[in-house]
């Protein structure tokens, strides 16, 4: 990996964003939270238009659901996204669209960057800080650390123990990792993992490492209807910063 990073300081690496949008959305009480707008930008469009702005990125698939193929893609055009390959259909499950996103990538891409289309206040900065670090060490994530006190529970309702808070950090996306590594661990979790939610988890169960990349809280993901408010409030807040 060394040496791929001494070659990357003379030729940036093709970085190909895979943005996931291909869920139920079943918290949203069947509104497609992907198409709700945050101060007037739909959800989705926000995802896109960081990963546009990001010179770090060289190409962007969406997946998303069937019925929504063509309107991801009036949406790109409405806003003017140039690195936009393809769109494709997801699958069954998460793990299953994140799968024929990464299919879909370009031949020469070297990296892969998987990011949640419902994370909308992702900006280009954090995209590249997280890229740097995947592309030192073959893998990384935007992560923040857990402030709350985490309980592990037992199913009867009781608490089995407590895990130490300073060793415990929220995954968020994106999460960036060596393209061809990570299609091999990609097929050997379909073989060996009954369900993931994160990508991370691929590289771990090939028990590689994946370094956790700072993330900013305000990078939250749109999962439920108070959420939309609360994230127009980050971003107006972000703004006048």
């Amino acid at each position: 990996m060394e040496d791929f990073f001494e070659a990357s300081l003379f030729s940036k690496p093709f970085l190909s964003a895979v943005i996931v949008a291909a869920g139920s959305s079943s918290r949203m009480g069947g509104t497609d939270k992907i198409f709700l707008p945050i101060a007037g930008i739909p959800v989705v469009a926000r995802s896109l238009l960081a990963y546009e702005n990001c010179a770090d990125v060289s190409e962007i698939v969406v997946v998303t659901k069937e019925s929504s193929i063509e309107k991801i893609q009036k949406l790109a055009e409405e806003y003017k996204i140039s690195k936009l390959k393809t769109v494709v259909a997801g699958g069954e499950t998460r793990a299953e669209s994140v799968k024929k996103g990464v299919l879909a990538v370009s031949e020469k891409a070297d990296f892969v960057a998987i990011h949640d289309g419902a994370r909308p206040l992702i900006i280009p900065e954090d995209i590249s800080r997280c890229a740097e670090d995947a592309f030192r060490c073959g893998g990384a994530i935007l992560a923040v650390p857990v402030t709350d006190t985490i309980k592990y529970g037992r199913k009867n309702g009781f608490v089995e123990y407590t895990p130490a808070r300073e060793k415990l950090f929220a995954a968020q996306t994106p999460q960036i990792f060596d393209l061809k590594i990570y299609k091999e661990a990609m097929e050997r979790a379909f073989r060996e993992l009954s369900d993931w939610t994160d990508d991370s988890r691929i590289f771990e169960n090939d028990a590689r490492k994946v370094f956790l990349t700072p993330g900013k809280k305000y990078n939250i993901k749109i999962t439920s209807p108070e959420d939309i408010p609360i994230a127009e409030a980050l971003l107006k807040g972000r703004e006048a910063e």
